[in-house]
């Protein structure tokens, strides 16, 4: 029987095929690993990466856009407020911030007048959370307000603002440095 003779380079060109095929499929890998990891990333950080109107302060499913300077019951917010997050439904606004200017924030707003204890019951109560206790209000977002806390209402006329604000657990008579503040009020 005749046997078939072969080139010698025959298993070369196979050896080529496969290292190019094996190479492919690392490749692949590769891709379908970074792929993987670059959706996790965007899904965890979504929040940070996609805010309504384009608003880093904004909170998911907010409704209208608040301007750059937020004027809660006609009286811009203290202008050292940071950590700023808003949420606005059916013309209502709830507004998350830390201030160290509270006491002059609640004066200029009319909310205390001048020269009163800013925990004189005639303008603003105890709110019932308990030292530690965080509350956020549904649909706002960063963090929460801690206890204990204090309770306003505007009593001016035409301004419709509430302002919750966190108190010392130390010193009932003081608000901490700063202080997380929760404003709520309608949008004009």
């Amino acid at each position: 029987m005749d046997e078939a003779s072969y080139p010698a380079d025959v298993g070369e060109s196979d050896r080529g095929g496969s290292e190019s095929r094996r190479r492919l499929s690392c490749l692949a890998v590769v891709v379908a690993v970074l792929a993987l990891v670059a959706g996790g990333v965007l899904w965890l950080f979504q929040d940070e990466l996609f805010h309504p109107f384009g608003d880093a302060r904004a909170c998911e499913g907010s409704d209208t856009m608040l301007p750059g300077v937020i004027s809660a019951g006609g009286v811009p917010i203290p202008a050292d407020a940071s950590d700023i997050h808003y949420v606005t439904e059916n013309g209502s606004a709830q507004v998350s911030f830390l201030s160290d200017q509270m006491p002059d924030y609640l004066h200029r707003a009319g909310i205390v007048p001048e020269g009163k204890s800013l925990f004189d019951k005639t303008y603003g109560v105890a709110y019932a959370l308990g030292e530690g206790d965080g509350e956020l209000p549904e649909g706002l977002c960063g963090p929460a307000l801690k206890g204990p806390a204090w309770s306003y209402d505007s009593t001016g006329p035409g301004s419709n603002v509430s302002i919750l604000v966190e108190r010392s657990p130390i010193d009932n008579s003081a608000f901490p440095a700063p202080a997380r503040v929760i404003a709520s009020f309608h949008i004009r």
